[in-house]
């Protein structure tokens, strides 16, 4: 993959690594999108707390973490082959299948102290992700970041709804 400079000294990928890394912000996106579209996300069962966001945050938010994610995947996916990129590939691969599992749970078995339980092995898995991330492409590590801080929120959220 040829890539350029700016002129601020950053890497930016050519036109056909645009047209990856693209490909993999539709793919987090469509992914991430299924649980949500198979289960939904009803809320009206849920005694909200004071502090739940608008309805209109949920598919805001994860819209935009799940394209940071991404651009993360994407540029940890083109480092050089190595222990540290498959561990650091395999870690997205085990946290993003636990964030899919949330919701048929949490929504679909209305269930939110088992969701509480899946919740809190993400956060864990995202910041193992992150770490494995800073070793790879310390950027992609940046660009979890608020991925990390939405599920801490949700977390605290989850939380209030379970007890």
């Amino acid at each position: 993959m040829q890539q350029q400079t700016d002129s601020g000294g950053l890497s930016v990928p050519d036109g056909r690594g645009l047209l990856t890394a693209a490909g993999f912000v539709v793919g987090v996106n469509a992914v991430g999108a299924l649980p949500a579209l198979f289960v939904g996300s009803d809320t009206s069962w849920i005694d909200k707390p004071a502090f739940f966001p608008p309805e209109l945050a949920f598919p805001v938010v994860w819209t935009l973490l799940f394209t940071l994610l991404g651009v993360a995947l994407y540029r940890v996916w083109q480092t050089p082959d190595g222990p540290a990129r498959s561990r650091a590939l395999a870690l997205f691969a085990g946290q993003f299948a636990v964030n899919l599992v949330w919701t048929p749970v949490f929504f679909g078995l209305r269930a939110p102290v088992a969701g509480l339980a899946i919740i809190a092995v993400l956060w864990v898995a995202i910041l193992a992700t992150m770490r494995a991330f800073d070793r790879v492409d310390r950027p992609a590590a940046a660009l979890v970041v608020p991925y990390l801080a939405w599920v801490s929120f949700a977390t605290v959220l989850n939380a209030a709804i379970a007890f």
